[in-house]
């Protein structure tokens, strides 16, 4: 099942086989408060690694100082949660695996990254049935992020 269809499944109370209730669609980025919101989660899923000893592996292969990489991740959660494609209009498609290929991306790091992500989610996405869709579909895409 796409991350789309998963989102959509979530946010609309689908099924698998039903067909979404007729409501206005609204995207997770709305819903969570648009790009003020989704630029805290990203920044707070930094702090979080720059500050947990339990990420320190996951902070240990980034470089530094981490402003660009923040900005790129901003970018990249904005488009992915429905909101503006910035990271796309900026670099393109985002190829996440791809760009994560030169880098060895265990079962470890997955869970150091979903540690943090796990964190910020709790701390800035307030409504816990879209908080918890969201969890589910990053974490699918951070399993996917594993190359070793």
């Amino acid at each position: 099942m796409s991350i789309k269809k998963l989102i959509q499944m979530i946010f609309n109370k689908t099924t698998p086989n039903s067909k979404p209730h007729p409501t206005p669609e609204q995207t997770p980025y709305a819903m969570m408060g648009g790009e003020e919101t989704v630029r805290r989660l990203a920044n707070r899923f930094y702090d979080i690694m720059e500050s947990a000893p339990k990420a320190a592996q996951l902070y240990a292969i980034h470089p530094l100082p981490l402003d660009t990489i923040r900005q790129k991740f901003f970018q990249f959660l904005s488009g992915w949660l429905g909101g503006p494609p910035l990271f796309e209009q900026q670099y393109g498609h985002p190829r996440l695996r791809a760009r994560h290929l030169p880098f060895p991306v265990d079962e470890k790091l997955r869970d150091q990254w979903m540690f943090c992500m796990d964190k910020a989610l709790d701390e800035v996405v307030e409504n816990k049935l879209l908080r918890d869709g969201i969890r589910q579909s990053i974490g699918q895409l951070a399993s996917h992020m594993i190359n070793c």
